[in-house]
């Protein structure tokens, strides 16, 4: 009997229901990579298994499963604004982002070397730092209380604020296009931080980039090696070279 509904289900099949499921299979795709390795994804499996307990009761008429289930799933919707909240203001910012226009390339290049001398010269001093390269997603969104800056990026001033006793030594510095715009921020760690290697600056710049889509680059204090975290996930033991080529292929 169920076999027969399926088999009839795909017999009615057409060229639109193929493009509806290709959407929406590209949309939780989209989802699933936003909140992979967040307290969300539990929760998204959750509900995977609800819906996937939902079709089974409904295929084997359990009543009373399929009306506990009908109720719940009338609540859906604001179940997932609640729980997703982080998420989905993370997709709408990047979405409203898109239409920023960006600066040219010489400037890229010159913020980019800048950016490059000054971690090289902190990692040779075994200076601990952390920097947030902004991208589409407005950082400020997800820091408490930073410290306003708006100058050029250059290393003679990121060394002055990193140096140990500054003023605005503790926390990170965040880069948004061709200025320094915030210093002092600190981030929102992960939440699994037993899976989550590292110091407390590696554990920020994971939890950062885990809410937007930045780059942030790590000076670890006991050992002067220089990390970069990208979409939660870290690269270690990166050299001058090294740094630079990972920022030119994310066009920084």
């Amino acid at each position: 009997m169920i076999f027969e509904k399926i088999v009839n289900a795909f017999s009615q099949f057409g060229i639109s229901d193929i493009i509806d499921i290709v959407f929406l299979f590209i949309i939780f795709y989209y989802i699933l990579l936003l909140i992979k390795g967040t307290k969300s994804y539990q929760m998204a499996i959750g509900l995977a298994l609800i819906g996937v307990f939902a079709i089974i009761a409904s295929l084997l008429k359990l009543t009373a499963f399929s009306f506990i289930i009908d109720n719940f799933l009338t609540y859906l919707i604001i179940a997932i604004i609640v729980l997703f909240q982080d998420e989905l203001r993370k997709v709408l910012a990047e979405i409203g982002s898109r239409m920023r226009t960006k600066y040219n390339l010489d400037q890229k290049s010159e913020v980019s070397d800048e950016i490059v001398n000054t971690v090289v010269a902190l990692s040779l001093s075994k200076i601990g730092a952390l920097i947030a390269i902004e991208r589409e997603n407005k950082i400020i969104n997800y820091v408490n209380k930073p410290v306003p800056i708006n100058t050029e990026v250059n290393k003679d001033i990121l060394l002055t604020i990193f140096t140990p006793g500054s003023p605005l030594h503790d926390g990170a510095v965040v880069i948004s296009r061709d200025k320094i715009t915030m210093a002092k921020c600190f981030f929102q760690l992960p939440p699994l931080l037993e899976l989550s290697p590292g110091g407390t600056r590696h554990l920020a710049a994971m939890g950062i980039t885990q809410q937007t889509d930045c780059v942030a680059i790590i000076v670890s204090e006991e050992t002067g090696k220089i990390s970069m975290a990208v979409n939660g996930e870290l690269i270690r033991g990166l050299d001058r070279e090294g740094l630079r080529s990972r920022l030119k292929t994310y066009e920084l």
